[in-house]
C-alpha cells in the first residue's frame, strides 16, 4: 500500500500522459524497440546530471543499470532481425519498468526533504523492487535467440551478476536524519520543547534548509501529502500533522519572521485567498440536516433532549424556554405533563458522526461526555497539540511587539493555524491574541485586516471563543467597522461571516443587532455583494431575525427590503424567505414586508420555482403575514395570482412541514369573509373533515391536526 502511495502521489503532482502506464501494445516490433530507445535515453540524460538530496545511492545504482538497458535496447534497434514473440512481452514489461522509474526517480529529486526523510523506507524498497524486476527481465529475456554483440552480451550478464547479488540497500546516513526528525516529534509528544541547537543543525546543517522560504514550502508539500492521501500512507495523517505543526514551529523559531512577498498581493497571497469558502469557513455554511437543528435556535444541537411531548430540542433553548414560564411544547402547543428533560443519547451520536465526516466542530457543553468513541479517533497528537502551541505562543508575541510585517504575518499564521480543530482556536484565544488581532482590524494595511478579522472568524467557530470576543471591548465594534468599510472584498466579507458566527448564541444576538452600521452594512452587502458575500450577509441576517427584539432594527436599517429583494436571487432566496417568515410573525414586521411591493410577488413566485425548503419558507412567510397583518394584509396575499393552484400543488408535493403550512394557510383564507368573494368564481371549494378552531401554532414549523382537502384548477 505504502508503495502505490508514493507512485500515485506522483501522478497527481505531475499529472503524466496516459501511455506512462500501459504498454504499447499496438507498436510493430521495431517501432517498439525504438520507443523504448528513446525512453530510456530520455531517462539516462534526465537524471545522469541530476543531484539527490536522498537516495542517492539508490538513484545512481539505478541509473547505471538504465545506461546497460540503453545499451541493449540501442543494439536491437540497429539490428533488423525479426525478435521472437517472448521477446516482444518482455520489452512491453520494460517499457512499465522504464516508466516506472522515471516517476521513483522524478520523486526523489523533486519532493520535499522532510517527506523523503519520513518515506524513507518505502522508497528503499521500491528501488529494489524495481531491481528486482529488471532481473526478472533478463533473466525470462530469450537473449539466446537474440544475436547480440559481444560487448553488448557481457555487459548484460554483468548487470545480471549485480542484479542477483543486490539487496534492499537503505542509507544509514538518511536513517540517522530520520530517527532524529521522530525524536523532535517524540520531545513535543512527552510535553518538552526540542533542543534549538539540534534543531539548527537538523534543519540547516544536516538538511540545508536555510531560510523560511525553503522552511515554508517543505510545510506546504507535507500538507499536500496529508490531502492527497487521506489516510492510504505511513506515517499517519495524524503523526505527519505533528510534523507539520513541528516544521511550522521551527521555521517561526528558527527564521523568524522575514518573509517576502508580506504586501505584495503575489502568488503566496493567491494561494492563501483561493478556496477560502471551501477550506476556512465551508464548515459554517454547511447545510445542517433538519432534524439536527433545534427547533427554536435553528442552530445545531448540542445536548439533545426530549420533553413530555415526545419532541426534541436543545437542553440550552428549551430551558430557557421554561424558564420564561411557559408550560407548552414550543412545536406543538401542546401542554406540558411534566418538565423533566430526557437526554436523545441516539440522536447525539448520530450528530457527532455527522460533525466527524463533514469536518464541523463538535464543542460538547461542559461535564458532557466527549461524546462517541469515533470522536476521539479524530483528536490531534499530543505532539501536534503541543507544537502548535508553541507555535502560537511566538506568533502572539509578535502581534504584541513586532514591526508590522511580522504582524501581518502573525496573524496570516493564526489564520491557518486557527482553520482547524477546537484544540488549536482555543489556546489561541487562551493565550491572548484577540485583544491583538482587534487592534490589527483597524490596519490601513489591507492584508493586516484580511488576514486579522479572518483569524477572528476561524476563532469565533469555537463556542467558547465566541464569548471572548464579544467581551473584548471594542472588538464587535472593530469588526462591525471592517464589514462597513474594510479595504478588501474578501476583509467585508469574512467580517459578516464573522457576525453570523457569533450569532449563533441566542443572548449575542440583540448586541449585534443594535451594533450602529452593523444590520445596515449586511442588507447592503446582500444588496450588492458577490454571490460570496450575499450568502454571508443573508445567513447572519437571518440568525439575528431569529431574536424577536431585533425587528425594528432590522425594518429600520433597511433589512427588510434587502431581503426582499433577494427572494429573487436563487442563491439566497432560500435563507432571504426564512428570515421574513420570522420577521412577519410581528405586527410591525409584517407591516413593513406588507408595504414592499416585491414581498408577496416573490414568496408567490418561490413557491413555484423555488427548493423544497424555499417553497416551506415562502408558504410559512405568507401564513405569518396573514396572522398578523390583519385582514388588509390578508386580502392582498388572497387576491395573488395562481396561489390557490400552488397551495394544492404544495399540499401534494411539499415537504410535510410545508404541506402543513400550506393547509394552515388554506385554513385562514375559508375563515376570511372574502373567500366566496375571490375563490367561488374559481370553483375553489375547502372541505374540512373537521372545522373546529385551534390555538395559533407557537411556531411556523408547528403541527395542524385538522385534515384538508382541497380542488383547485392548477394555474
Amino acid at each position: 500500500m505504502a508503495a502505490a502511495a508514493i507512485f500515485s502521489s506522483l501522478r497527481r503532482r505531475r499529472s503524466p500522459s496516459l501511455e506512462a502506464f500501459l504498454a504499447p501494445v499496438d507498436l510493430s516490433d521495431v517501432a517498439l524497440v525504438q520507443t523504448l530507445a528513446i525512453v530510456a535515453t530520455e531517462l539516462v540524460s534526465r537524471f545522469s546530471e541530476k543531484s539527490f538530496f536522498f537516495q542517492r545511492r539508490n538513484s545512481r545504482s539505478l541509473i547505471r543499470k538504465l545506461e546497460v538497458c540503453l545499451v541493449f535496447l540501442e543494439f536491437l534497434k540497429e539490428t533488423d532481425a525479426n525478435l521472437p514473440h517472448t521477446a516482444l512481452l518482455c520489452l512491453k514489461e520494460l517499457y512499465l519498468l522504464l516508466y516506472r522509474s522515471k516517476i521513483l526517480l522524478d520523486y526523489c529529486s523533486e519532493s520535499s526533504k522532510l517527506w523523503l526523510l519520513l518515506q524513507n523506507h518505502s522508497i528503499s524498497g521500491h528501488f529494489n523492487d524495481l531491481n528486482l524486476e529488471l532481473l526478472t527481465f533478463f533473466d525470462v529475456f530469450p537473449i539466446e535467440e537474440v544475436e547480440l554483440g559481444a560487448d553488448v552480451r557481457e555487459q548484460v550478464e554483468l548487470l545480471q551478476k549485480q542484479l542477483r547479488r543486490t539487496r534492499l540497500f537503505v542509507d544509514e546516513r538518511d536513517e540517522v536524519l530520520r530517527t532524529c526528525f521522530l525524536s523532535f516529534l517524540d520531545e513535543f509528544e512527552n510535553g518538552r520543547l526540542p533542543n534549538p541547537r539540534e534543531m539548527r543543525e537538523f534543519f540547516v546543517d544536516k538538511l540545508k534548509i536555510w531560510n523560511a522560504k525553503s522552511c515554508r514550502a517543505e510545510i506546504e508539500f507535507l500538507e499536500e501529502q496529508i490531502v492527497n492521501h487521506e489516510g492510504d500512507i505511513e506515517p499517519t495523517v495524524a503523526v505527519l500533522n505533528g510534523f507539520v505543526a513541528f516544521t511550522r514551529y521551527s521555521r517561526f523559531f528558527l527564521f523568524g519572521f522575514e518573509e517576502d512577498d508580506v504586501d505584495s498581493g503575489t502568488s503566496n497571497q493567491k494561494k492563501l485567498k483561493k478556496n477560502l469558502i471551501t477550506q476556512e469557513i465551508a464548515e459554517t455554511f454547511l447545510t445542517i440536516p433538519r432534524d439536527f437543528c433545534c427547533p427554536i435556535s435553528l442552530d445545531l444541537m448540542k445536548d439533545p433532549v426530549t420533553i413530555s411531548t415526545g419532541q426534541t430540542y436543545d437542553r440550552s433553548s428549551i430551558t430557557r424556554w421554561m424558564e420564561e414560564g411557559h408550560n407548552t411544547c414550543p412545536k406543538t402547543g401542546q401542554m406540558l405533563i411534566h418538565t423533566r428533560l430526557a437526554p436523545n443519547r441516539a440522536l447525539r451520536n448520530l450528530i457527532v458522526q455527522w460533525c466527524i465526516a463533514h469536518g464541523v466542530p463538535y464543542d460538547p457543553p461542559d461535564g458532557m461526555d466527549a461524546s462517541a468513541e469515533s470522536y476521539a479517533i479524530a483528536s490531534p497528537t499530543r505532539a501536534a497539540l503541543e507544537a502548535n502551541r508553541a507555535t502560537a505562543l511566538i506568533l502572539i508575541q509578535q502581534l504584541s511587539i513586532g514591526s508590522q510585517d511580522a504582524k501581518t504575518i502573525a496573524a496570516r499564521e493564526i489564520r491557518l493555524l486557527a482553520k482547524t480543530g477546537k484544540e488549536n482556536r482555543a489556546f489561541i484565544a487562551e493565550a491572548g491574541a484577540i485583544p491583538h488581532l482587534q487592534k490589527l482590524l483597524a490596519s490601513p494595511n489591507a492584508v493586516a485586516q484580511e488576514n486579522s478579522v479572518t483569524a477572528m472568524l476561524n476563532l469565533s467557530i469555537y463556542d467558547k471563543n465566541k464569548s471572548l470576543i464579544m467581551s473584548e471591548v471594542g472588538c464587535l465594534r472593530a469588526i462591525t467597522e471592517v464589514l462597513r468599510f474594510g479595504h478588501s472584498t474578501e476583509a467585508r466579507e469574512n467580517a459578516a461571516a464573522t457576525l453570523f458566527s457569533l450569532s449563533a448564541v441566542h443572548d449575542y444576538k440583540k448586541r449585534i443587532a443594535e451594533e450602529g452600521g452593523a444590520v445596515e452594512a449586511l442588507a447592503g452587502l446582500l444588496r450588492d455583494g458577490t454571490p460570496r458575500g450575499k450568502k454571508d450577509a443573508v445567513t447572519a441576517l437571518f440568525n439575528l431575525s431569529t431574536h424577536t427584539d431585533n425587528c425594528v432594527q432590522m425594518i429600520e436599517a433597511g433589512a427588510v427590503t434587502a431581503l426582499v429583494g433577494a427572494l429573487g436571487n436563487e442563491g439566497v432566496a432560500e435563507e432571504a424567505a426564512g428570515a421574513l417568515a420570522l420577521i412577519v410573525r410581528q405586527p410591525v414586521g409584517a407591516e413593513a414586508v406588507a408595504k414592499e411591493e416585491r414581498a408577496v410577488a416573490g414568496l408567490i413566485a418561490m413557491m413555484r420555482c423555488g427548493t423544497p425548503r424555499g417553497k416551506e419558507n415562502a408558504v410559512a412567510a405568507l401564513l405569518e403575514l396573514c396572522r398578523s397583518g390583519g385582514a388588509a394584509t390578508t386580502e392582498q396575499v388572497f387576491k395573488a395570482p395562481a396561489l390557490a393552484g400552488l397551495l394544492q400543488t404544495l399540499l401534494f408535493t411539499g415537504t410535510k412541514r410545508a404541506r402543513r403550512k400550506a393547509a394552515s394557510l388554506a385554513r385562514v383564507f375559508q375563515r376570511c369573509e372574502h373567500v366566496t368573494m375571490h375563490y367561488g368564481g374559481l370553483g375553489v371549494g375547502y372541505a374540512y373533515a373537521s372545522n373546529s378552531a385551534s390555538s395559533r401554532e407557537t411556531s411556523f414549523a408547528s403541527e395542524v391536526s385538522v385534515p384538508i382537502s382541497i380542488s383547485v384548477p392548477v394555474v
